[in-house]
């Protein structure tokens, strides 16, 4: 079953019963993630949960919030259209299994296979509606400076009590100890500029002021690669990111693929239907034409941060990304994973 949106994933969770509203203001820093974490820790993953008047230091946000949508075995298997997890494991399987047919029952078995994977190829259209609305981000000034200091763990006094955040998005800051505000959930696209292959990856975003973020990729990541092949050269690395959307898009962006398959391909698989793609084209007076770029030449040693566990990670350089600007639905809705 495939999902035009993430709002109308979010919808079919509501009519089965599975989401929890919260229409009262609720803090983006440390609040969200506290409450959604006690969710995923009740019985069978607890329910999804709208909180739908996030705020972002102290100011609503226009965009509600969705987290913890895939956190149980009947949430997962209703976003993949089958009635259970085992059930998509097992297509899965047999797609990896095909051998050549020996009989004609195999070969009709492996005829439908192949359409459907005939359906699975994505596609680009010429426009859609995550281009509804176009937001322009400035271009920050050159810097020449050295990057500020983190703050000091042990020094309260230290922390940036206002942090900022990117164009107003409700950006969860996860953790008292985290180095700011991080998306969580987010679909980065990168493509390998000796091959032109794409990678569709899922790696924590830092943000590091309104117009900055960090890329937290790990270095045996495919993104890692092809941002080191383009360091090489000097050059700057286009990227697009993108949030919500079928709630296919995140499953195979996390998905471990071998090297050079399309994450796309198995997104269309998966929900029976092609991914259409749309060529992302920023107004003229946009600086540049990519969506937005790490700049290779700036890396910044974030302070410290907790990756996929509790435990703090090691201080590391992350690339920068700046964005030029981006684009949404009229009605769109924010997801996060929570405490990742």
């Amino acid at each position: 079953m495939a999902f035009d949106s993430f709002r109308d994933f979010v919808n079919a969770l509501d009519r089965a019963g599975e989401l929890k509203r919260i229409s009262q203001p609720v803090a983006t820093e440390l609040e969200i993630t506290e409450i959604a974490d006690r969710e995923m820790k009740s019985p069978g993953g607890g329910k999804a949960l709208l909180f739908e008047q996030p705020t972002v230091n102290g100011v609503v946000s226009p965009f509600p919030v969705a987290i913890n949508t895939m956190g149980s075995h009947k949430r997962m298997a209703m976003s993949m259209g089958v009635n259970s997890v085992e059930e998509a494991a097992d297509e899965l399987g047999a797609l990896m299994k095909a051998k050549p047919p020996t009989s004609f029952k195999e070969a009709i078995k492996l005829l439908g296979l192949a359409l459907d994977l005939r359906h699975a190829k994505p596609k680009t259209v010429k426009s859609g509606a995550c281009k509804d609305v176009i937001h322009l981000v400035d271009s920050p000034k050159s810097r020449v400076d050295g990057w500020p200091k983190a703050p000091n763990v042990n020094e309260p006094a230290t922390f940036n009590r206002q942090p900022p955040t990117l164009a107003n998005l409700p950006i969860l800051r996860c953790w008292p100890l985290d180095g700011g505000r991080f998306i969580t959930l987010p679909c980065v696209v990168t493509k390998d500029p000796d091959t032109g292959e794409r990678n569709v990856g899922m790696y924590r975003i830092q943000i590091y002021d309104p117009q900055t973020t960090g890329m937290h990729w790990q270095l045996q990541k495919v993104g890692a690669r092809h941002g080191r092949r383009y360091y090489a050269t000097g050059t700057r690395m286009p990227v697009s990111i993108f949030i919500g959307g079928d709630p296919m898009f995140p499953f195979a962006a996390t998905a471990p693929l071998p090297d050079g398959l399309d994450e796309f391909l198995l997104a269309g698989y998966l929900r029976k239907k092609s991914v259409e793609l749309v060529k992302w084209t920023p107004p003229s007076h946009c600086a540049r034409k990519d969506h937005s770029a790490i700049i290779p030449v700036i890396t910044r040693c974030p302070s410290r941060t907790r990756c996929f566990t509790s435990l703090p990670s090691r201080i590391a350089r992350t690339p920068c990304i700046r964005p030029r600007s981006w684009a949404s639905r009229r009605w769109r809705i924010f997801t996060s994973a929570g405490r990742a």
